[in-house]
């Protein structure tokens, strides 16, 4: 197994981070990247730096515009008089705002609420480029799996999952498994699935390939009733248009355990073989573990190792895309749990 990996990555810092209306220390640290490394190392796994991403590659899945805010915002932010040192919003345009004509204005406070869907995307000068080499690892593996027929491992941070076509949010700016997804389907996969085993809905991949019969998007996740994003990732959203049927959220409730999650896994395991897949994207976090600090379920470790054989026993072109997972002292553990099969 190969992974791609872009020490660039570790110059994203955020700062910011607002829970339940305290300023809390960002959970999306630098030392995540550092112990899931060190796990790849220990494994005697082989570690490439990408090429950079094109710019024609992001632009297959974000809009143009988008792109160059997350570029410019920086430098606009730091001519405002009295600014801070993150780029953070306060206020953004209601669904009454958009029935009344929004516009997005021309004033860089206004655009961050525009771009970004919460508080916990903070950016500032490193944000940039360490989405770019984010999303560079997550294209190199999708196009070394195309070639190779194998399995790879990107170590995407800042995660993606969370991030829209125009949109930031919960930690991501750019949609590294959406981007790899749609890598595979130019280099000649005709169906590919998507498996997101992260603790918290895809909301932005379910997004993007809403409307797309040629990509299923199957997300185990937290009920939105009690879990971030709060307002999608309901069983009952199925897609649309050509897409629909080609979305399936499970969500579980709190305190959900091993067998809640690799039974619901069984079912999106189950979709993916019906679904005719060519390429598998696992965007693989790994906060439903116990040790979790937010601790929504209870998944044990050796259920990451089931989980590890079960999308194994596939045996299709895989491209692992790292999400989140916030247990900095346990996440290296789980991440070879899981790629122990492989």
């Amino acid at each position: 197994m190969k992974v791609f990996w872009d020490p660039v990555q570790m110059q994203h810092a955020p700062k910011f981070f607002l829970q339940r209306g305290h300023v809390r220390r960002n959970f999306e640290v630098p030392a995540r990247a550092e112990v899931l490394l060190a796990a790849c190392h220990d494994m005697g796994l082989t570690v490439e730096i990408p090429a950079q991403v094109e710019r024609a590659a992001l632009e297959g899945v974000h809009s143009a515009a988008y792109l160059d805010f997350l570029r410019d915002l920086p430098g606009q932010w730091a001519a405002l008089p009295d600014h801070g040192p993150e780029a953070v919003p306060n206020i953004h345009p209601s669904p009454e705002m958009f029935a009344n004509g929004a516009r997005m204005p021309v004033n860089v406070v206004g655009q961050l609420g525009w771009y970004t869907a919460d508080t916990s995307c903070p950016i500032s000068a490193t944000t940039w480029p360490a989405a770019l080499a984010a999303a560079s690892c997550a294209l190199a593996a999708a196009d070394y799996v195309s070639a190779q027929g194998r399995i790879a491992y990107a170590l995407c941070r800042p995660p993606g999952h969370h991030a829209y076509p125009a949109r930031a949010g919960g930690h991501c700016y750019l949609n590294n498994a959406a981007l790899a997804a749609q890598r595979l389907r130019d280099n000649g996969a005709a169906r590919v699935a998507i498996l997101d085993l992260d603790s918290h809905h895809g909301n932005g991949t379910q997004s993007i390939f809403w409307s797309r019969s040629d990509v299923l998007f199957a997300s185990i996740h937290g009920d939105p009733n009690q879990y971030y994003p709060w307002y999608v990732g309901h069983a009952h959203e199925r897609g649309g248009g050509r897409g629909f049927g080609c979305n399936l959220n499970l969500p579980l409730a709190r305190g959900a355990d091993d067998l809640d999650w690799l039974t619901a896994l069984e079912h999106a395991i189950a979709a993916i073989r019906s679904f005719g897949t060519d390429a598998l994207v696992v965007s693989l976090g790994f906060d439903a573990s116990l040790h979790e600090p937010l601790q929504f379920f209870h998944v044990t470790d050796d259920a990451f190792s089931r989980a590890g054989e079960q999308v194994a026993a596939l045996k299709m072109k895989t491209v692992l895309v790292q999400e989140g997972g916030y247990a900095t002292g346990q996440i290296g553990a789980l991440l070879k749990r899981f790629l122990s099969i492989f």
